[in-house]
C-alpha cells in the first residue's frame, strides 16, 4: 500500500484503536508483565553498536516522561523501587548519569531538545514563541531517510501550532477514553482528565501498520506531571512527594505494557529505545515547589537511557556531563543518518563506544552545560527576565534576576562536596564564580541561527485554555 494511502488511514486507525481496546483490558493485563526473564534480545558488543549505522532495519522509540527527575529512579541511586522497567533498560543499555535539561519548563526544554540548540539560540523561551520553520528537526531528517514518523503527546506545550510537528507524518494529541475509578488525581490544578494509557493502543497500532517499514515513534507521557496514580501503583504513601513516586511507578507500568507488546511483535530486536525527560520537579528543597520557576538541580537534572536492539551486559554508565541537546546528535550518529547542522549539542557516540570497549574517554572536557528559564515566560506585557544556570565539572552557578525565598540572585554550588547543591559557596570561590558568570553573560548574547527576530503566534482563547488546563497561569 502506498504511503499516501497509509497516511490517510492512520488517523482513523488511531481513533479506532482507542475505542476498540478497552481500558480495563490494558490496565488489568499490565501488572503481571516482567521484562527481565522475557528479554530474548541477543547480547551485543561495541562492534554491534558501530554496525547500527549500517543496518537498514532499525526503528526508534523515543519516550519522554514529563517532569521526571533522575534522582527519583533506582538506577540513579534512589532507595525506593519506583522505576523497575527503566532500571532494567539501563542495566542492559546505556545510562547517562549526569544529564541536564535545558529548561525547567516543557516548551523551552523541548524546543532545545528537538533542535539541539540552547534556549538562547532556539528562540523559544516564552509562551507564544514558535519554532522557526528554518529549524531542522530530527523528524524531518528521519522522514527524508524513509522513516514513517508519528508523534503522540498529551502536553499542550508541544502542540503542532508551536512548530513541534515539523517532519511528522502524523502528530496528534491523545486524550480519548474514560478514566477508571482506580485512578487518582492529586494535582488540584489539573482540569484535563485523561491518562497515558490512551497512548498505548495508538502506539501499538502504529507499529503494527508500519511493521514492514522503518518507523520513528515519539511518545510524550503526562501522568507524572499530573501526579496521577492508581490503586496498583500506590506503594509509597499519600504525601506530596510520595504521590510523585507513585506516579513514576505508574509510568513504568504503562511503558512495560508498550514494551511487552513490541517484544511479542518482534520489534524490540530492531528498535532503539530512548527514554528521557523535559525537566524535573522541586519539593521545597530551597523553598520552591513544582517547576518552571528556577533552574536548580532538582528541576533540571533528568534521566537519559538508551536501549539498543540488543542487550549490553553489563550496562554502560556514562559519567560525563551531557545534555538534552546531545540526544538527537547522538541518535542520528548511531543510526548513520545525516547530522543536524550548526547545533550546540554533540554526538556522544564516541563516549558510548569507549565505554563498551572498556576504555577511558578523555577527548572532551566536562561541560559547560546550560539551563535557561525566562521568569516572565507567561506574561506578554513584561520584558524577558532570564534565570540561567551553568554546570561545569562539579560546579553549578545559578544567576537570577531577583532573590526568591532564601535563594540569592547569584549562587555557586559544588556537587563534589554537596550532592544536593544546597550550600552556596560563592564567597569562598569568587574566581570560579566569576569565570562561570562570564560564560553565562556570553551565552545570553547568542541568537538563533536564522535571525534575531523570534517567531511568535497569536493564540486564541481555546488554545490558552488548553494550556491553563495543565495548571499554568497564563493571562
Amino acid at each position: 500500500m502506498e504511503n499516501s494511502v497509509l497516511s490517510q488511514r492512520w488517523p482513523w486507525i488511531l481513533a479506532t484503536a482507542v475505542v476498540i481496546v478497552g481500558w480495563g483490558v490494558y490496565l488489568s493485563s499490565v501488572y503481571d508483565i516482567e521484562i527481565g526473564d522475557q528479554d530474548d534480545r541477543p547480547i551485543g558488543t561495541a562492534e554491534d553498536i558501530e554496525r547500527l549505522a549500517e543496518r537498514d532495519d532499525v526503528n526508534v522509540l523515543f519516550i519522554i516522561i514529563d517532569t521526571l527527575r533522575s534522582d527519583r529512579m533506582g538506577s540513579y541511586g534512589y532507595e525506593r523501587e519506583t522505576s523497575p522497567t527503566f532500571d532494567q533498560l539501563a542495566e542492559r543499555g546505556v545510562r547517562f548519569s549526569r544529564h541536564l535539561a535545558q529548561s525547567s519548563w516543557t516548551k523551552c526544554s523541548m524546543a532545545s531538545m528537538w533542535t539541539g540548540l540552547n534556549p538562547s539560540r532556539s528562540g523559544v523561551t516564552r509562551f507564544d514563541d514558535k519554532l522557526s520553520e528554518e529549524a531542522q528537526l530530527p523528524a524531518e531528517i528521519m522522514r527524508d531517510a524513509g522513516f514513517q514518523t508519528v508523534g503522540l503527546y498529551r502536553n499542550g506545550w508541544v502542540e503542532g501550532y508551536f512548530g513541534f510537528d515539523q517532519g511528522f507524518d502524523v502528530y496528534t494529541k491523545t486524550n480519548g477514553g474514560g478514566v477508571p475509578a482506580s485512578v487518582h488525581y492529586e494535582n488540584p490544578t489539573m482540569k484535563n482528565r485523561s491518562t497515558d494509557v490512551s497512548i498505548i493502543p495508538s502506539a501499538v497500532e502504529f507499529t503494527r501498520v508500519y511493521g514492514d517499514e522503518r518507523w520513528f515513534l515519539y511518545v510524550h507521557l503526562m501522568d507524572l506531571h499530573e501526579y496521577l496514580y492508581d490503586d496498583d501503583s500506590a506503594k509509597f504513601g499519600t504525601g506530596y512527594s510520595d504521590v510523585y513516586d507513585n506516579s513514576i511507578l505508574r509510568e513504568n507500568i504503562i511503558i512495560k505494557e508498550l514494551l511487552d507488546r513490541l517484544r511479542r511483535n518482534g520489534d524490540l530486536e530492531n528498535t532503539i529505545i530512548a527514554i528521557g525527560s523535559d525537566h524535573g520537579e522541586a519539593f521545597s528543597e530551597r523553598g520552591l515547589e513544582g517547576h518552571a520557576r528556577r533552574v536548580f538541580k532538582e528541576t533540571t537534572e533528568v534521566p537519559f537511557i538508551l536501549s539498543f536492539p540488543f542487550r549490553i551486559e553489563p550496562g554502560l554508565v556514562l559519567s560525563q556531563r551531557t545534555s538534552n541537546i546531545d540526544i538527537w546528535p547522538t541518535l542520528l550518529d548511531l543510526m548513520g543518518l545525516p547530522a543536524m547542522e550548526g547545533v550546540d549539542g554533540i554526538s556522544r557516540k564516541p563516549e558510548i563506544l569507549a565505554a563498551a570497549r572498556g576504555e577511558e574517554f578523555t577527548e572532551r572536557s566536562d561541560g559547560p552545560a546550560f539551563a535557561h528559564l525566562d521568569e516572565h515566560w507567561g506574561q506578554r506585557e513584561k520584558e524577558p527576565s532570564p534565570t540561567v544556570s551553568i554546570a561545569q565539572g562539579t560546579y553549578r552557578y545559578v544567576t537570577a534576576p531577583v532573590a526568591v525565598q532564601e535563594n540569592e540572585v547569584d549562587q555557586l554550588f559544588d556537587a563534589g562536596s554537596d550532592a544536593a547543591e544546597l550550600r552556596n559557596i560563592i564567597e569562598a570561590q569568587p574566581d570560579i564564580a566569576a569565570k562561570l558568570k562570564a560564560e553565562i553573560d556570553q551565552y545570553l548574547t547568542q541568537t538563533p541561527p536564522w535571525g534575531t527576530d523570534t517567531e511568535t503566534i497569536e493564540m486564541d482563547e481555546m488554545q490558552l485554555n488548553q494550556l491553563r488546563a495543565l495548571g499554568y497561569k497564563i493571562p
